[in-house]
């Protein structure tokens, strides 16, 4: 149950940010707003660290596939398509496109096993419930 809740939560704090992110490019630029938005990130995560227990900060270094520790690099891109594609788009048809192909990719790393998670198998019915994802796209955009 938790879970559920704190995928709820991260949707909705996603889609406010994405719209904050946005606004403040408006009256910027992308790289500014993008390293204004990682520079605050890193600011409230060493507070919460230092103030909730302070574990080994550089453990982790010891990840044994260095490259997951691109996620931050990652994390920049995805500021910058978030933004750019919000203010092309606007919010609502952007977090629909986001949101399937976030929906897809997981998909192929759950089926493929990538990344050290589990490989399970490509079910029917999640191909069926893509395809409606994308229908219902199609539906809001008429």
């Amino acid at each position: 149950m938790i879970g559920i809740i704190l995928a709820l939560l991260a949707g909705l704090l996603m889609s406010v940010q994405g719209v904050f992110n946005t606004r403040v490019m408006d009256s910027s630029n992308m790289w500014a707003t993008n390293s204004w938005v990682h520079l605050t990130a890193f600011i409230t995560s060493i507070g919460i660290w230092f103030f909730s227990g302070r574990e080994d900060l550089f453990s982790v270094f010891s990840v044994e596939n260095k490259v997951y520790l691109l996620g931050g690099v990652i994390g920049a891109f995805i500021t910058y398509t978030v933004i750019k594609s919000i203010s092309g788009l606007g919010p609502a048809f952007a977090t629909m496109l986001i949101l399937i192909a976030q929906l897809v990719v997981s998909c192929l790393i759950e089926a493929l096993g990538l990344f050290g998670t589990e490989k399970l198998c490509l079910e029917w019915s999640k191909l069926i419930g893509v395809i409606l994802m994308i229908a219902g796209i199609i539906i809001f955009k008429k």
